[in-house]
């Protein structure tokens, strides 16, 4: 479909990461500067994408994963017992930048640095432009109790899509450019530049327009991911100093901090943030490499994943949660000058045991 087919059974051994194209990408730098960033036994996800990954996805209803690329692409794959094959993949005119997948299963949207939104519909593999921004589409995620697509952007702007008409059914106004959301219906927050949080209840969004809260992060640096309680009752951010808030909606005097993707005397940042479906736990990926499970209510860390060597630049649990997706590529932190062309673009699925995500009462550790 889009390079080499096939990978070993998903419950196989790990084998080295792919890295886009060849195992250490295209000619430059000795094979012997880069290393394989598969240090965790993960499975390998194959015909990765050519250039950084900027955000997976899973289908709610199956084992589909997507991925959106620097590189102008959707990909997506089907992930089986047997192996994990291409599935199919469409581009954007310009670097894709977030991606996700209807409740069903059935479509999956897209938006980038085109100022486009796409909808791909897997079934029928039509696929048609469904949303117009005057910048670079960050987020973007279907909300199908609206029947609606909300997306967000460098614009400072939130729009919503019907996919019937060219122009918004409404467009929200921010104060700064949009760097991170989640949505959870109906709760959905929106991480903005200048550390600006909005809340937003969509079940009155008709009525009411207007943040349910707005406010600024518990910390002191921009944010970078953001992530709601499955339960709804509030929302964790990532920072780029190597530091996350647990932010409780109404009752903050629940609210702390702590330091996470930090190495000896260097601090990186939080790429990516995304909550176990079942157990309440959530996942941090940085861009000190590694990624690791964390439990909130007894504010611990619950498994820290080996280095990859290079950024984690994005993570999600599946809809069962027994699998993690992770990719590895560079997450831009050291600007331009700091892209090496033959840097890894990998993307690997993590088996989840209950052990590494299930909370663990009574072992609560001190605020860092």
């Amino acid at each position: 479909m889009f390079g080499a087919a096939g990978g070993g059974g998903l419950f196989g051994g790990g084998g080295a990461a792919q890295t886009g194209g060849g195992l250490f990408g295209g000619g430059g730098a000795a094979a012997g500067q880069i290393k394989d960033p598969n240090t965790n036994g993960s499975v390998v996800v194959p015909s990765p994408p050519n250039d950084g990954i900027s955000k997976v996805a899973w289908s709610p209803t199956a084992n589909i994963l997507a991925a959106s690329s620097w590189d102008k692409s959707v990909r997506i794959w089907e992930v089986t017992q047997n192996g994990i094959n291409p599935k199919l993949a469409y581009n954007h005119e310009a670097p894709v930048l977030c991606c996700g997948f209807s409740k069903d299963g059935q479509r999956v949207v897209s938006g980038g640095a085109d100022n486009k939104v796409r909808m791909k519909v897997l079934q029928t593999q039509q696929e048609q432009q469904i949303g117009q921004h005057d910048a670079p589409v960050k987020e973007v995620f279907v909300v199908d109790e609206m029947n609606m697509v909300v997306s967000g952007s460098w614009d400072k702007t939130l729009r919503f899509w019907n996919c019937q008409q060219p122009n918004p059914v409404a467009t929200l106004q921010l104060p700064e450019r949009v760097y991170t959301m989640d949505v959870k219906y109906p709760l959905m927050v929106v991480g903005c530049a200048g550390r600006h949080i909005l809340v937003y209840n969509l079940q009155n969004l008709q009525q009411n327009p207007n943040p349910y809260k707005q406010l600024q992060t518990a910390l002191k640096m921009e944010t970078r991911a953001l992530s709601c309680f499955p339960d709804k009752t509030g929302y964790v951010v990532g920072s780029v100093e190597g530091r996350c808030s647990v932010a409780h909606i109404e009752d903050t005097s629940k609210n702390f901090a702590f330091k996470c993707h930090r190495s000896n005397d260097e601090i990186f940042a939080v790429n990516s943030l995304d909550f176990h479906p079942t157990m309440g736990t959530f996942a941090s990926c940085g861009g000190d490499g590694s990624f690791a499970f964390w439990d909130k209510e007894h504010r611990q860390r619950l498994k820290q994943g080996n280095s990859c060597h290079y950024p984690v630049t994005s993570g999600k649990f599946n809809g069962a949660g027994d699998l993690f997706a992770y990719a590895v590529s560079y997450d831009w932190s050291r600007g331009h000058e700091g892209n090496n062309p033959n840097m890894p673009k990998s993307l690997m699925i993590h088996r989840v045991t209950e052990a590494e995500v299930k909370p663990k009462p009574g072992q609560q550790q001190r605020k860092r």
